[in-house]
């Protein structure tokens, strides 16, 4: 992997680069779409490439559990799998560490997220973490070793290393503690990734939660070591508010001559307040979550297609765009196949989501290249 900066903004840390990987080429800023099973959900592999998404997020413990990495590994690697030719990221497993173990990132943020839930997670050693898989009950023990070894397998052109994301509502000893630990388990996933790099790039996870001195501490620790890029994980606050403070104190302690990825982030507002603060990369399944909720995303704002009001809605979502839906399809249209549960209607909005986020992004590193960001 090659990562060069094209220009840095002279307003701010913002800046436009590009990762040149073995499947194609990464323009930065932009947002990663998460296919957590191998696809969009409610779109293909061609029609993805086609709305100009340049890289695309999987993950590892899903993948794991259904098909198998091995399936996957004896398909020609995930690439060959999917039908996809431009880049993808593969994440550890390590996240489900956190969901599983804690509830979901809503519950947590509520303060319900400081014990077990559901028996999901059995035991987490220094070893790695032993889960009971959601989908036979069957016992699966995730390490560092095994979860690079089934990246391997798929074959991603970045990986990460296995870590644990402890919860906001955590004591500081015990988030020091994971700190330790994840360094520990990070340096055992390079040391694998490094017996057989196989063309694939290794972004370091930046852990520490609020705290600004364990956020310092991972990165000085994380920096001296042979990474290709960073990610930045772990709990980044309880509000947009608390995460944009953490960032502001980060960004400059990462090496600035490596990609930088925030992990899980990616609605709107987060990416508009921190591309200013030199983030490289997002991804989250905000737009097609939203897309299959009936909400579509526009210049103008957020459109509830659902609502009553568009029944006889003639128009496109966006007249300006130019994605497939807004050229052939009504919003009437398009509320009458959620009225009728149609999944084609996740379709069509999950097409006209994705093509504004590429479009936004364009906007974005245009912007950044005028010093106007």
């Amino acid at each position: 992997m090659k990562f060069e900066i094209i220009h840095t903004s002279t307003k701010s840390r913002a800046r436009v680069g590009k990762i040149t990987t073995p499947h194609g080429v990464i323009d930065t800023p932009n947002f990663v779409a998460v296919g957590t099973n191998g696809t969009i959900k409610a779109l293909d592999s061609i029609l993805v490439e086609q709305l100009g998404l340049q890289l695309m997020f999987c993950n590892t413990y899903h993948l794991l559990l259904q098909p198998g990495t091995q399936v996957v590994k004896e398909a020609g690697g995930l690439h060959q799998f999917i039908n996809r030719k431009l880049p993808i990221i593969t994440d550890s497993g390590g996240f489900q560490v956190f969901s599983l173990a804690y509830g979901s990132v809503a519950n947590e943020l509520k303060s319900k997220g400081t014990k077990k839930t559901d028996g999901s997670v059995l035991k987490i050693t220094e070893e790695g973490v032993l889960f009971r898989s959601y989908r036979d009950g069957s016992k699966v023990m995730l390490t560092p070793e095994s979860s690079i070894a089934a990246q391997k397998d798929l074959g991603a052109d970045i990986i990460i290393p296995f870590d644990e994301l402890p919860p906001y509502h955590i004591c500081s000893k015990l988030l020091e503690e994971s700190l330790e630990r994840t360094h520990r388990w990070e340096k055992r996933s390079l040391d694998a990734h490094l017996q057989n790099p196989q063309d694939q790039a290794m972004y370091a996870v930046i852990h520490g939660g609020v705290s600004a001195a364990l956020r310092r501490k991972s990165c000085e620790f994380l920096a001296d070591l042979p990474f290709d890029g960073f990610a930045i994980g772990g709990s980044v606050g309880k509000n947009k508010t608390e995460m944009i403070e953490m960032l502001s104190t980060l960004l400059p302690l990462i090496p600035s001559d490596k990609p930088n990825h925030l992990l899980g982030i990616g609605d709107l507002s987060s990416i508009e307040a921190s591309i200013p603060l030199g983030i490289d990369t997002f991804d989250s399944s905000y737009p097609t979550r939203s897309a299959r909720h009936g909400t579509a995303l526009t210049p103008q704002g957020n459109l509830n297609i659902t609502k009553g009001e568009n029944a006889r809605n003639f128009e496109p979502i966006d007249k300006e765009c130019l994605c497939p839906t807004c050229r052939q399809f009504s919003v009437a249209y398009i509320h009458h196949l959620f009225k009728a549960k149609e999944v084609t209607a996740l379709t069509l909005t999950t097409i006209h989501n994705l093509y504004f986020m590429v479009q936004l992004m364009n906007d974005y590193r245009a912007k950044i290249l005028n010093d106007e960001i």
